[in-house]
């Protein structure tokens, strides 16, 4: 499939063009791509954000998507300080987190374990209230390698050919964690996760709750089925494969959306970058391509709200 017709530069969430120019942000900003991305110059995340700069940034957040920050050497507290900032903290249930500091995930991968989040997905979306946004710091890294590619998914959705959109404007998904996380633990301690966290139901056209941008939520990691589709879509199937394969082939079309450069920034790190990015609106995508390299990052998660 492809779009009936594309977005014009000057019908997309920002346009072709610095949308405001940089002696009007209390800090010096570039865009990476015309999409998504923007890399700012000038602000200390060590140091507490005042109110004029937190909204400055909130505001950039909320129209670039990602922000990328060079040379911030923070500590693991003010790390946190960071990005509580921008919300409340999640301490994420299955993944390893800070000693001192539980609010932030530990992401070490070296030798002997490979990373294993090479694949387009939105953090935590397989939790009834998944993330608004998180907060990535690289520790240590491949000289090259081990880059993250960002997806705008309401750019995504919006170049959606509008039969598609009025196909998948009712439809609901199921998010569901154990086909991404459960590869290396019990069947006992998978059995006890998942009374705790059974797959969860969302949009499959969520809109944002602060810019009312309309947004693709759907990801290959945790979605893993259409949960209405019979009803909610009205051809006749010939007999019962048929409706199985329409569904798949719709979810695997809507998937691809994350794959298309047009949508994409990719950051390549270097230790003490910082990459902030708002989680309802975007997908990401770790490269594998360093192993054995060792790359080693911490993470916060802000907590966001129920899709709508």
């Amino acid at each position: 499939m492809q779009a009936d017709t594309m977005l014009t530069a000057a019908e997309r969430p920002f346009p072709a063009g610095q949308a405001r120019a940089n002696d009007e942000w209390p800090f010096s900003l570039s865009r990476c791509t015309p999409v998504i991305g923007a890399e700012i110059d000038g602000v200390d995340l060590a140091r507490p954000l005042n109110d004029d700069t937190y909204a400055a940034l909130r505001a950039a957040l909320l129209k670039f998507k990602v922000l990328f920050f060079r040379d911030q050497a923070i500590t693991p507290a003010q790390h946190v300080a960071l990005a509580r900032r921008f919300g409340e903290l999640e301490v994420h249930p299955l993944l390893s987190n800070h000693p001192d500091h539980p609010e932030l995930i530990i992401f070490g991968r070296d030798a002997i374990e490979r990373g294993r989040e090479n694949i387009f997905h939105s953090d935590v979306s397989w939790r009834e209230i998944p993330s608004m946004g998180s907060v990535l710091r690289c520790i240590s890294c491949p000289e090259v390698g081990g880059d993250t590619i960002w997806v705008n998914m309401a750019a995504a959705y919006a170049d959606l050919p509008q039969t598609v959109k009025d196909q998948i404007g009712d439809l609901k998904a199921v998010h569901d964690f154990v086909p991404t996380m459960v590869r290396e633990v019990s069947e006992e301690q998978s059995e006890a996760w998942r009374r705790q966290y059974p797959p969860v139901t969302h949009p499959v056209v969520r809109t944002h709750p602060e810019t009312g941008e309309k947004i693709l939520y759907i990801n290959e990691a945790f979605t893993t089925h259409l949960a209405n589709f019979r009803k909610a879509i009205h051809d006749n199937y010939r007999i019962g494969f048929d409706f199985r394969l329409a569904e798949t082939d719709l979810l695997q079309y809507l998937y691809r959306r994350a794959a298309a450069p047009e949508y994409q920034v990719r950051l390549r790190w270097k230790p003490d970058t910082i990459a902030i990015w708002d989680n309802r609106a975007t997908q990401h995508y770790a490269v594998q391509d360093y192993f054995p390299a060792v790359r080693h990052m911490n993470r916060a998660t802000i907590i966001g709200e129920r899709p709508l």
